[in-house]
């Protein structure tokens, strides 16, 4: 059966729609023109902000808890410097760090706690004169309390900070003059090694930063299609009308998300980059039906042919795809939430820009076409459109095992297997998003076995109005406190004893705890005094009422299992502390803090993957339901994406890879965008199955398919690589991955797609029937 003999109606309801596109193509042109303006403004109106807090859900109870929790204690991110000397005690260290802390002093929004500070405070004030700096060197090494807090250690002096900073600019703001303030500091021959930042905020402030380079990502991509417009059609007509309606559509796209206020966190850059890929495909599959035309039609009747005979690929493809993405909607992570619902909006809007403003641009650059070549026709029959359904026939059944095989083989690098195989690893660790050679990272690694702990929590304690002002409850604090220091795997505690304690080592009293009701009576009227104009108490104790108060601890805690291990243990120690001491029976404890919620919301990641993948399946199944209606394509047609997911995910744990925020959302992307392959294979293999059998309608899809199949595919992988030039290493891993999938795809596309469509059909090739 010949092309010639396709049915198709030119007066039907498709046929009439895009005659009058093309005839409206100026006022088509015109509107797109008219609504560009506004859709660029909305779209630099969208703001960026990488920082790992974006993972938190809003409603989650935790976060509600930490929230309600940082009304009464104040919030804020915490950081730390570490001066590093061989003598951190010398003169010209210690007046260092009295300069540094005293050009802190005038920023807003920084709160600094450190040796010098509590010695400065407690003394009324501070100079670094040799008498004084001897003073505080006595002071430093009289104590063991901030050793425990990681203030005074061998070779460094600890430098605690807070900042209050509710932006992404803010907090670099912050974090400028806080690099300003250091380098003001320092002096030659100082003593000083070197001043190392570590902590949260310089995580993020990297992470905001380095996705900042995102439209390079962007650039390589225009650049890519550029090359591949020009070899595949040669035209710089139809250059113009691809780049013009890729711009529309990415316009339109991110302008909606500036509409909704949304903002670009470490995963926003795949958003704009799934929308260029999906439509640029969408592009070629089109125009290469265009292209080529058909010797009964005349130029503009093969150009409405060619839109109706794509339509409907075109259209189930992209709302496949759509719809596979708002599967995301589902996960309660912020990001990825957000990233399913712009992408769906976006293909939507993409699509009513690909079927009026595209044809609309074709006619008006009078984009070339050329006559179908009986002689390529011919040479595809004799070549590959004839050597593949054969050969897939012969090797049909080593072909369907391999896949099956290597597709198993990926569910158990994934899921693991009982007793034998642990599943793949999640990364919850915020510093493994991090380059491993940037000097924030090697700074974190080798520091962090110097410091008590680079996780912090906070045990939030609740009763009425003035208990924490009691001895009694004053007692019973300090020992579960004390109970919590001596719990492996936690670093330090520090609450409102230590702060009591270190008042009573200033004033010549020694650090210890006392244990005469008299002493005990006395400090609890000392903090119900303090609490109201003291700052460092009130970030243990509330201010107004004295009702509640917080105990902060420092852990080495990154994972979800360690952060839940240690509410188990805080509760439990709470329990026994109460038995030994009655007097805290009334109160509650709590555990909040954002470490915790970080780990719990990475936690989440996994059934974000399992339950968005199944939904997404389940979507582009019915979608399938509609399109074909033919039982076995609707089955088959997912086969290719789901086998390159799954030895994907094979790949990734041969070569040691974890999944995180990035590589987590390889499948749903990759199920979404690849079936855009199938569903144009099935298409003409069914529009060919009704009138031939198994190999005729391989051969005829192969031919009008094929080469389409191949470019898409070129696209997705090349437009995703574009990733490989991000500086995180999520994100490349993201880009690497995603092109290989999309090329495995391919490859199960012309192997074992069609070795599978002869067991079913169960025919032979004509020849051999």
């Amino acid at each position: 059966m010949s092309e010639s003999s396709l049915q198709w109606d030119p007066n039907g309801r498709l046929a009439r729609l895009f005659r009058t596109i093309i005839a409206a193509r100026w006022w088509v042109v015109l509107i797109y023109a008219c609504l560009l303006p506004p859709a660029a403004f909305l779209s630099m109106r969208v703001g960026q902000d990488n920082s790992i807090d974006r993972l938190i859900v809003p409603t989650d109870p935790d976060y509600i808890a930490t929230k309600q929790f940082e009304q009464v204690f104040g919030g804020g991110e915490f950081a730390v410097l570490l001066i590093e000397a061989d003598d951190p005690l010398a003169q010209p260290v210690v007046a260092t760090l009295d300069r540094i802390e005293r050009g802190l002093a005038s920023v807003k929004g920084i709160e600094v706690n450190s040796a010098l500070s509590m010695f400065r405070r407690g003394k009324g004030g501070f100079e670094p004169s040799v008498e004084q700096v001897d003073a505080f060197r006595a002071f430093a090494r009289g104590t063991t309390l901030l050793k425990e807090q990681g203030l005074v250690l061998d070779h460094f002096l600890g430098v605690a900070l807070i900042l209050d900073v509710a932006a992404p600019e803010q907090r670099q703001a912050a974090l400028q003059q806080i690099d300003a303030a250091i380098a003001a500091a320092r002096q030659p021959g100082d003593g000083v090694i070197g001043v190392h930042p570590l902590g949260l905020p310089y995580v993020n402030a990297y992470l905001d930063e380095s996705q900042r380079s995102t439209p390079r990502y962007f650039i390589s991509f225009v650049v890519f299609v550029i090359f591949l417009n020009l070899a595949l059609y040669r035209s710089w007509r139809t250059l113009v009308a691809f780049l013009v309606t890729l711009g529309v559509c990415l316009a339109l796209s991110v302008g909606y998300i500036g509409l909704t206020g949304g903002t670009f966190t470490l995963v926003s850059p795949m958003v704009p980059m799934t929308i260029l890929v999906t439509a640029t495909a969408t592009l070629v599959y089109l125009h290469s039906r265009y292209a080529e035309r058909l010797p009964q039609f005349d130029a503009p009747t093969h150009h409405v042919f060619a839109l109706v005979n794509k339509f409907v690929a075109c259209t189930a493809s992209v709302f496949a795809t759509g719809i596979g993405f708002a599967a995301l909607a589902i996960s309660p992570i912020r990001p990825v939430h957000e990233m399913g619902i712009w992408v769906a909006v976006g293909l939507l809007l993409t699509w009513v820009t690909i079927i009026t403003l595209f044809p609309a641009l074709q006619s008006i650059l009078k984009a070339p076409m050329h006559l179908a070549d009986p002689l390529r026709q011919k040479a595809d029959n004799e070549g590959l459109a004839a050597m593949l359904p054969r050969w897939s026939y012969r090797w049909r059944w080593p072909l369907v095992g391999t896949a099956i095989g290597l597709s198993v083989c990926g569910v158990v690098a994934i899921f693991g297997f009982p007793g034998v195989i642990a599943p793949m690893r999640l990364l919850t660790d915020p510093i493994e998003y991090l380059r491993h050679d940037s000097q924030l990272y090697l700074d974190i690694e080798r520091f962090t076995p110097v410091i008590p702990g680079t996780s912090i929590s906070q045990v939030w304690i609740q009763g009425g109005v003035g208990s924490m002002a009691e001895p009694d409850v004053l007692v019973g604090l300090h020992a579960f406190q004390q109970a919590l220091e001596h719990e492996p795997g936690v670093g330090s505690a520090v609450g409102p004893t230590t702060v009591l304690r270190m008042m009573r080592y200033l004033g010549g009293e020694g650090d210890a705890w006392p244990t005469d009701p008299d002493t005990l009576e006395g400090m609890a009227a000392t903090l119900e005094e303090l609490v109201p104009r003291e700052p460092t108490l009130q970030r243990f104790v509330q201010r107004h009422g004295l009702g509640q108060a917080q105990i902060t601890v420092i852990t080495r805690a990154i994972d979800h299992e360690a952060f839940a291990a240690l509410t188990e243990r805080i509760t439990a120690l709470w329990q026994r502390t109460t038995m030994e001491h009655p007097a805290l029976s009334g109160l509650k404890v709590q555990s909040v803090g954002l470490a915790p919620l970080h780990a719990k919301m990475a936690q989440g990641l996994v059934p974000t993957l399992v339950e968005s993948f199944l939904l997404t399946a389940f979507l582009i199944f019915g979608t399938f339901l509609v399109v074909f209606r033919n039982g076995t394509a609707r089955l088959m047609a997912m086969i290719p994406s789901i086998f390159a997911i799954l030895v994907m995910f094979l790949i990734m744990r041969l070569v040691g890879m974890s999944l995180n925020i990035a590589t987590i959302l390889i499948a749903s992307t990759v199920l979404g965008t690849s079936e855009n392959d199938q569903i144009h294979f099935f298409y003409h293999f069914l529009e060919r199955r009704r009138t031939a059998g198994v190999e005729e309608s391989l051969r005829y899809t192969l031919r009008v398919a094929g080469r389409a199949i191949l470019y898409a595919t070129l696209i997705n992988a090349g437009g995703f690589m574009a990733f490989v030039f991000a500086d995180l290493p999520a994100v490349r891993q993201f880009g690497v991955l995603s092109a290989l999938a999309f090329t495995l795809s391919m490859i199960a596309d012309f192997t074992a797609l069609p070795a599978a469509l002869w067991i079913l059909w169960r025919e032979k090739p004509d020849s051999i029937a």
